[in-house]
């Protein structure tokens, strides 16, 4: 009884915080933003009374603006884009036009299409539940990896509503058509759900993708209606209308209701002053959240990567096993295996679960119930994610409260200290590139494996002709009159991930229990060589294994659980070379240039880290062949030699102005920081001089270094103001880096960063 007594509510937590002087003093900024009523409407007179029955016993008896408008520009035949707020009841856009032109027409068919498996099952119990309530004799079914053989055959043949992910319609629907008959005949709907997730190289294959799959439409003699829900972006109808090749209505009078949010920016506490190094933003996420879930407030906890999501769980499970119980917190990630997930969303919406860290794989629309905080630890990269987190807190009416833990990191501490970036800027353009020739080619050949290409015919808006005679010239195709056919032996959508840009993911083996070796996780190429090499800690779900063994060649990891008190963090050693330069301006100080490169990566050594203070004691080497990327990059170099400085403190100015460029640059081009990557180079293969990278961290590029080309002053404009607020003495982790501490490296970087500024009056005209 003394517990409960002591509980407190989440009104009495925020009123406590707002008089607590330790935590108000790390508090930047504290944003309420209001509650706003509902606007509804009522049902449209032609709904299916089944529907309308079905809609009444789950207490739902007028339809909110923006439902109503999809409703009627569907069924008028229109494609449609919904941007609305996260749990803003998107899902009935969809599911109600669909299911009243089945109960009409109960030949019609639907494609439902979602960015990950979780969503799509969140999904199959929502439309199902509405047709239960109906007593309506409508199949929905999921089709992903997890579906078992038996039920494949029923689902091609009797699913009204087919629910899917991009990645099982390119490797299992599409190349296997001819099994898909009446769901490709009678298509009427296509569903892309959580639209802004397809952007940068992942958006470019769905693109193909759904070029493919209009194309088999067509031949099986459909045109369906493309219905795209997405969160808020910049240029949501732009995006929808290059991802599917449509002419796209727009609807965005959003009338849902939402409770009042408290959203703050806080930036922990200064422990070295010179060095303006401040508290880990880990041990700080892990106080604040221990305190709300010790008061069982159900707090969802987002972390930028794998490994820091189970470090943050293992320190909670520890700080709250004796009041909760360790399994009152659970983890949630890529890589886990389906019925692990499932169970962890059963958890959270039964309330059983108090607590979940996760990387943003929660960030979509999962049904998880109603948690009332968010906190994330760092910035996620992007507004609309952040927006997209903190949706997660409050989604059923009520107060909820987002908290924003600041990193060390330059990007954390500008955008912390500029709150009114992030809450009066519109949230970021995505952007694709689907006729990047690597996808593009990779689609063909699916396509043409598919069916066969005639004479004339366009792959969207492509011509089609010379590429076709290039995969001709290969072998690959053959042509017999006006059409080319697939003539190799092997099944090309096999090979292609449209995740990544390396092709297979490193399979995760737990050999902890010699009579029970199993599977828990999978992991891509590119990751694997810093996270999965020998002897790394892997965490899954709070436990510790050491990678014994990583078979590259076999892509396998072989682990073991153990228990330490440290994690690893490996270091990648990146070399780029010039292939060809497309663009190219001289100035008197610098030139700026824009082409294609070659970059070589290699994980070279690994650190262990101790919990706790996360100080280094210990480290080795890793021995993996290098991966080779060929890609674009924007690139600006200096004419003048350093000679006043030196050779090493060039070097270290450079250091540290690619250090805080590569946290601003995503900004500019408002994509992942994981997207584009900066290196500096004293001395460029190219031209000898000392010169900066920006490029493109996928095969073929996606155009990210090309808008930094042309948008380079204001890159290094505003990463100046960065380093120049910066309240260190001489450059610290917030703005140049922790690899740079002599007592120069500021002065350095902002010497160095100010002749990429300062191009002469002439130069300005050429500019």
């Amino acid at each position: 009884m003394r517990m409960m007594k002591i509980k407190k509510s989440l009104p009495e937590i925020l009123a406590e915080l707002q008089i607590n002087d330790d935590f108000k003093e790390n508090i930047v900024t504290w944003q309420t933003i209001e509650e706003k009523p509902a606007q509804s409407v009522p049902m449209p007179e032609d709904l299916d009374p089944l529907l309308r029955k079905a809609l009444e016993s789950r207490g739902i008896e007028q339809l909110y603006s923006h439902q109503r408008s999809a409703y009627d520009q569907i069924l008028e035949g229109r494609s449609i884009v919904a941007v609305t707020p996260t749990a803003s009841g998107k899902t009935l856009c969809y599911n109600l036009p669909v299911l009243q032109t089945i109960l009409a027409n109960p030949s019609a068919r639907a494609l439902y299409m979602f960015p990950t498996k979780a969503l799509a099952q969140d999904q199959k119990s929502e439309i199902n539940e509405i047709i239960q309530a109906a007593g309506a004799d409508i199949n929905s079914y999921t089709y992903d990896g997890d579906t078992p053989a038996n039920i494949r055959q029923k689902v091609r043949k009797a699913g009204h509503v087919v629910i899917t992910n991009p990645d099982m319609l390119h490797s299992a629907i599409l190349p296997h058509h001819t099994k898909w008959v009446s769901l490709f005949e009678n298509l009427k709907f296509v569903v892309i759900d959580e639209l802004h997730t397809y952007r940068g190289v992942f958006g470019s294959h769905v693109a193909n993708v759904i070029r493919r799959l209009k194309r088999i439409c067509h031949y099986y003699g459909s045109n369906p209606v493309f219905i795209c829900t997405s969160a808020t972006i910049a240029n949501p109808l732009e995006l929808a209308q290059n991802l599917t090749e449509e002419t796209m209505s727009l609807i965005d009078n959003n009338g849902s209701p939402s409770g009042t949010k408290h959203f703050l920016f806080y930036n922990p506490p200064i422990v070295n002053k010179p060095l303006n190094i401040r508290r880990s933003a880990t041990l700080e996420v892990r106080k604040i959240a221990g305190e709300l879930l010790k008061n069982k407030i159900q707090t969802i906890v987002f972390a930028r990567s794998r490994v820091r999501v189970e470090i943050i769980l293992t320190y909670l499970q520890e700080l709250v096993k004796n009041q909760l119980g360790a399994k009152s917190i659970m983890g949630y990630r890529g890589g886990y295996l389906p019925t692990e997930r499932r169970k962890i969303e059963k958890g959270l919406r039964s309330g059983e679960i108090y607590g979940v860290v996760s990387t943003n794989a929660l960030e979509l629309g999962v049904d998880i119930g109603a948690l009332q905080v968010c906190i994330m630890t760092g910035y996620p990269g992007t507004i609309s994610s952040a927006w997209q987190q903190a949706g997660r807190a409050g989604r059923r009416h009520g107060e909820a409260l987002v908290i924003m833990v600041a990193s060390s990191s330059p990007l954390d501490q500008y955008i912390i200290q500029n709150p009114d970036y992030f809450f009066n800027k519109s949230p970021e353009t995505a952007r694709i590139n689907p006729d990047n020739l690597i996808i593009l080619i990779d689609h063909m050949k699916c396509a043409a494996y598919e069916l066969p290409f005639k004479v004339g015919e366009q792959f969207g808006k492509v011509e089609t002709e010379e590429l076709l005679e290039y995969l001709t010239e290969e072998r690959v195709l053959y042509r017999n009159g006006n059409k080319w056919h697939w003539m190799n032996d092997s099944f090309p959508a096999h090979n292609i991930s449209l995740r990544s840009a390396s092709q297979e993911n490193v399979i995760i083996v737990d050999q902890s229990d010699v009579a029970n070796v199993k599977v828990i996780g999978e992991m891509d190429r590119f990751s694997a060589m810093t996270l999965l090499h020998d002897e790394a800690i892997y965490l899954h779900q709070g436990t510790q294994f050491q990678v014994e063994k990583l078979d590259w060649d076999e892509k396998k990891a072989f682990v073991r659980e153990v228990d330490v008190d440290y994690f690893t963090d490996a270091n990648l050693a990146v070399q780029l070379k010039v292939l060809e330069e497309d663009k190219l301006q001289t100035f008197d100080d610098t030139e700026i240039g824009f082409g294609d490169v070659s970059v070589r990566a290699m994980a070279t050594i690994f650190k262990k880290i101790k919990f706790e203070t996360h100080e280094n004691i210990g480290s080795g080497p890793i021995h993996l062949p290098e991966e080779e990327l060929h890609t674009n990059a924007a690139w600006i170099s200096l004419n003048k030699p350093f000679a006043d400085i030196g050779h090493e403190r060039l070097e270290q100015g450079l250091v540290g102005a690619a250090h805080a460029l590569n946290h601003i640059a995503p900004l500019f081009v408002m994509a992942d920081p994981q997207d584009i990557h900066v290196i500096p180079q004293v001395k460029a293969d190219h031209n000898e001089k000392p010169t900066i990278f920006f490029y493109d961290r996928y095969p073929g590029g996606i155009g990210l270094s090309e808008k930094i080309h042309s948008g380079m002053s204001e890159v290094f404009a505003e990463t100046k103001k960065m380093i120049d607020r910066c309240p260190c003495e001489s450059g610290c982790p917030s703005c140049i880096g922790a690899d740079t501490v002599s007592e120069t490296a500021k002065k350095d970087t902002l010497k160095i960063i100010n002749s990429f500024l300062e191009p002469s009056e002439s130069d300005k005209e050429v500019q």
